[in-house]
């Protein structure tokens, strides 16, 4: 079960990546850094699906 791993990981690259963006990022023309920020935008909602989607199987009684 390492999807929630790799989920986990896609966030933190998504908050870092975002950070640095808009701590290095001053002298980057607007639209690459918004380019960027949506990007990372999108890694971080991928990666919250993976981390939290429910991947235990139905339970036989």
């Amino acid at each position: 079960m390492r999807t929630p791993v790799y989920g986990g990981l896609l966030i933190a690259a998504a908050m870092i990546g975002s950070t640095l963006v808009v701590a290095d990022g001053a002298g980057w023309p607007g639209w690459l850094r918004a380019v960027l920020l949506v990007l990372a935008l999108l890694t971080a909602i991928g990666g919250w699906l993976m981390t939290f989607r429910d991947l235990t199987g139905t339970r036989r009684r």
